[in-house]
């Protein structure tokens, strides 16, 4: 039954996301888009987020196209410093994206940074993403890793904390999939450059 009214829904042509996203790696659901945006849970995140993810600071995020970091159940996106997180990135359950931490000398004060993770990236259950990072396309980081340090070159695995790179990945053998139609969160990517201005702040 479930299936049957979502599916009579997608057919309204402002619920086409419901249909065109099904087959992405984070597909929307009318459930989602429900309790973001009718409800605000969370409020105003432009993206599709698990119920038991959290996103602070939404403004600070700019997401390409068909990521949806906090998709996965228990995530944390710090948006305090500005975050970047490049087309058809994935993050498992239990990932950390953090863009500031608090002063040694005083936790009043937050250190501001930011965090720069490319396209077709991977990131593993229960990974930490530290301030000042910046991770090229296709890295893929282990479970449970601490990454600490830029990896900018990419096309590599790293584990460990502090992680390190454990394997280089051959760029001719890594696929840059797309889908057929593009989005950006809950946007057509047409329209998502709109809402970036009016809403982002960066």
């Amino acid at each position: 039954m479930v299936q049957q009214c979502s599916a009579l829904v997608s057919r309204i042509p402002y619920f086409r996301f419901i249909r065109e996203t099904a087959d992405s790696q984070v597909p929307i659901t009318f459930g989602m888009w429900w309790r973001q945006a009718v409800l605000g849970q969370p409020d105003g995140v432009y993206w599709p987020v698990h119920p038991s993810s959290v996103v602070n600071g939404y403004q600070n995020v700019l997401i390409g196209e068909h990521t949806s970091p906090g998709y996965s159940p228990g995530c944390y996106i710090q948006g305090i410093g500005r975050v970047y997180i490049g087309d058809y990135t994935q993050l498992a359950q239990n990932v950390g994206i953090i863009s500031a931490n608090h002063d040694v000398h005083d936790n009043s004060v937050h250190q501001v940074s930011e965090v720069r993770i490319g396209r077709y990236c991977w990131i593993g259950m229960n990974a930490v993403v530290l301030p000042g990072v910046v991770l090229g396309d296709f890295t893929v980081v282990g479970a449970g890793s601490v990454v600490t340090k830029p990896f900018p070159e990419g096309y590599c695995v790293i584990a460990g904390n502090p992680a390190r790179v454990i394997r280089r990945l051959d760029p001719a053998q890594c696929v840059p999939h797309t889908c057929r139609h593009a989005y950006v969160g809950f946007f057509r990517k047409e329209r998502f450059e709109a809402y970036r201005r009016a809403n982002l702040r960066l």
